[in-house]
């Protein structure tokens, strides 16, 4: 069990107080202050672990090292970005990096329409309403995620990004799916013996939200498409962070049997477990993640992963905010430690229920 932390000044949660949530060994970390496409310095890198390891956590999973949009887009210049992008992958191994979590979203990495709906208990959540999210332009999604952010950085949402959105989107209408798939694979030839080599596994992330946006490819949306996706470069290195909060905002998709798969298959080396409730099904507000709160059965996508074999790193996705914290929407310190000990109880029960041979 890990949770999210962001260094360099860029969090409201000292890591002192995550080393203080029970059953909590670890932080995955990102450096926001790093331009996308340009290198993780080494000695940024070490820093970071040893600040991490200082305080009695481990840092073997990195998350958010932003893939350039010219990788996306198949252009000539990929080539530098991603021998960047290799160098990046070399460092983070040479700093015990084990799990690096990435996504290959275009344009923009997730899109909600508030970060601060208020429930009717009073806390606040991320949230997303599909007619808001497209009556809006690009800009206008921009403006309002940042306006929202109470002044931390959203990763994939970085300001430099921002301006040449427009001009992005409107790149992509005429990149077809296919194409999209070849310049994914043509990205995992590149990196994936890299991160062998390095001892990391790399785990894509799913898009979020699972469906079709301002008419951008989207490739990791439900389970025909993840088979697909690891067929694109057969190795354990290849792998996928099963999301349950994306995937689980398309109802169809069935998160146990998801699960159950990719951990049976060793292609699962991370998990974000969250929930969320829907009002329709593409209206969603996020949830606290106990099952009654939401709509994905969370002891079910538990015990399919135990059943399976998991051992991967698991933490507690986005949290409300509550108990008048002020923090990065979705990542305060209260509720993601609630929902810590919330999956950490589930995987006891199912345990117990059900040992291992």
């Amino acid at each position: 069990m890990i949770m999210r932390w962001f260094p360099q000044g860029d969090d409201s949660v000292p890591i002192e107080y995550i080393r203080q949530v029970p059953g909590v060994c670890g932080v995955a970390v990102m450096l926001s202050k790093i331009p996308v496409g340009e290198v993780w310095p080494l000695e940024d890198v070490l820093g970071v672990r040893d600040k991490v390891r200082a305080a009695g956590l481990e840092m073997e999973v990195v998350e958010s090292v932003n893939i350039h949009e010219d990788i996306k887009k198949g252009l000539s210049t990929r080539d530098r970005y991603i021998e960047n992008y290799q160098t990046t992958i070399r460092h983070l191994g040479r700093a015990g990096v084990k799990c690096l979590c990435y996504n290959f979203m275009p344009v923009m990495d997730w899109a909600r329409s508030a970060l601060a709906r208020k429930l009717p208990d009073d806390s606040t959540v991320l949230s997303y309403r599909d007619a808001e999210v497209r009556a809006w332009n690009p800009a206008e999604v921009a403006r309002s995620m940042i306006g929202e952010s109470r002044g931390f950085s959203l990763p994939g949402w970085e300001p430099e990004r921002i301006p040449a959105m427009a001009a992005d989107i409107e790149f992509y209408q005429s990149v077809t799916q296919d194409e999209y798939w070849k310049n994914m694979k043509y990205f995992l030839d590149a990196v994936v013996p890299v991160a062998e080599k390095s001892g990391i596994r790399m785990a894509i992330h799913p898009d979020d939200p699972p469906w079709e946006l301002f008419g951008l490819p989207k490739v990791i949306t439900n389970l025909e498409n993840i088979r697909k996706f690891l067929a694109l470069h057969d190795s354990k290195a290849n792998g996928i962070t099963l999301c349950t909060g994306s995937l689980g905002a398309e109802q169809k998709n069935d998160l146990p049997a998801i699960g159950r798969e990719l951990a049976a298959a060793d292609r699962l080396p991370f998990v974000h477990l969250r929930n969320i409730k829907h009002l329709t099904a593409r209206d969603f507000d996020e949830s606290a993640h106990l099952t009654p709160c939401g709509d994905n059965d969370m002891f079910a996508i538990v015990k399919a992963l135990y059943d399976a074999g998991f051992d991967g790193y698991i933490r507690p996705d986005h949290g409300r905010m509550i108990w008048g914290e002020n923090a990065r929407p979705g990542y305060g310190l209260y509720d993601r430690a609630l929902g810590a000990n919330y999956i950490l109880g589930l995987w006891e029960a199912v345990a117990r229920i059900t040992p291992r041979s």
